[in-house]
């Protein structure tokens, strides 16, 4: 007597659960993935609005540093990595590239649409049933419930693999809400958080009139004992980007624990203080700001928030000019809404998954991706660890014996 196939449910229809469903093997378990929306991978064309970032080139050792912590993610990264994702890609028709970042991105030509577009057609030719407008509405002891229109659904699963994702651009149906679901079975959740987002400074009306949307380009930017080179732009809300982003950990805590944090930007990086002093006194028979602007190269965004600082006196030291130049303060006082956010931090406490990602509590229920509660930068860092751990958590799956 053949024994029936061991049926699989997967919830969500976001890029780890797109993974988990290309990878699983269809001749050993029977699997159907429910999604609220009316069709997968929503977050996945949002987030390539502006270029579909796929993952960084970097080398594997630099690579898993990113994320916080990273050791939960150490095993499925060396299993899938973003060599292995890059190859896998190419396998289904995605050809790549790596720009001047260092990110990986499509073929030019090759839009978000479809990229998902064969990702989707590989699950259908595994034979994956997917139901569309299914939202789960929690648990009926240990069996699923889900709503479609208005009927309700109770779904008996032997496995199932929840991908519900973070809690930031809620118009992809990423919203978060599900936690009380998994806290009602004893399941450790913490609250979310923006991450990569912006940051709110306190802007006087009349600065604000002078470097609303002027960038901040090839500095550093430090928090605590963590610094970034990259850019970033001051806006009516604050400050956001490249040079911010990576600092979400430290700034967020900052802010939760004392309501406020400070940053420091070195302006010119390439100068050390000395060499900033040096230029100051060689040039003394020109005024500050033909100095700073011609022999320093500092931008007029750069002056003008110097100045704001400054007392006339001070604007004329050039000891406290250079201090500045190399340590300029920044006050954040909060952080963007969270569904301006590009990610969020916070959802299932990592010490509630094994290392297969299984919930010790619940066995046979695992949970992957961002509603997992893990910090990790811009750059195709996150989309490359929910494609890895749907990646592994599939293997793993794959090689039991039933």
């Amino acid at each position: 007597m053949i024994n029936s196939k061991k049926t699989i449910s997967i919830i969500g229809g976001g890029a780890s659960a797109l993974m988990f469903a290309c990878s699983i093997d269809t001749s050993k378990y029977n699997v159907t993935l429910f999604e609220k929306n009316k069709t997968l991978g929503r977050k996945f064309l949002v987030a390539g609005d502006g270029g579909l970032n796929l993952t960084h080139s970097e080398n594997s050792a630099q690579f898993v540093k990113r994320y916080i912590p990273n050791d939960f993610i150490l095993a499925a990264l060396e299993q899938f990595s973003n060599r292995d994702f890059i190859n896998w890609l190419s396998s289904i028709g995605v050809e790549t590239f790596v720009g001047t970042s260092k990110r990986v991105f499509p073929k030019k030509g090759m839009k978000p649409i479809d990229v998902l577009s064969l990702i989707i057609e590989r699950i259908k030719r595994k034979n994956v049933n997917i139901k569309t407008e299914f939202i789960w509405k929690g648990f009926e002891e240990n069996d699923l419930v889900f709503r479609n229109e208005n009927n309700k659904y109770v779904v008996k699963s032997d496995i199932t693999i929840f991908a519900l994702g973070g809690a930031s651009w809620k118009i992809t149906g990423s919203a978060g809400d599900w936690l009380h679901f998994f806290s009602e079975k004893g399941i450790s959740v913490n609250p979310f958080y923006p991450s990569n987002c912006a940051y709110k400074i306190n802007w006087t009306e009349a600065i604000l009139k002078q470097i609303s949307g002027k960038p901040l380009k090839n500095c550093v930017f430090t928090c605590q004992n963590k610094s970034i080179k990259g850019e970033a732009v001051l806006t009516e809300f604050g400050i956001e980007g490249s040079g911010i982003y990576p600092l979400s950990p430290q700034i967020r805590k900052q802010i939760i624990q004392n309501k406020r944090t400070n940053i420091f930007i070195d302006l010119k990086p390439d100068l050390s203080q000395e060499e900033l002093i040096k230029r100051f006194i060689e040039n003394s028979n020109l005024s500050i700001k033909d100095i700073l602007e011609k022999k320093i190269n500092l931008s007029q965004v750069q002056i003008i928030l110097i100045k704001n600082i400054t007392t006339k006196e001070d604007y004329l030291n050039s000891e406290v000019l250079s201090h500045l130049i190399k340590t300029f303060p920044l006050e954040l006082v909060d952080f963007s809404d969270m569904d301006e956010a590009i990610s969020t931090v916070g959802g299932i406490a990592l010490d509630e998954v094994s290392d297969t990602f299984e919930l010790y509590k619940l066995p046979n229920n695992y949970c992957i991706g961002e509603m997992l509660d893990f910090d990790a930068p811009t750059g195709g860092y996150l989309l490359q660890a929910n494609f890895s751990i749907g990646n592994f958590v599939a293997t793993k799956l794959n090689e039991l014996k039933l």
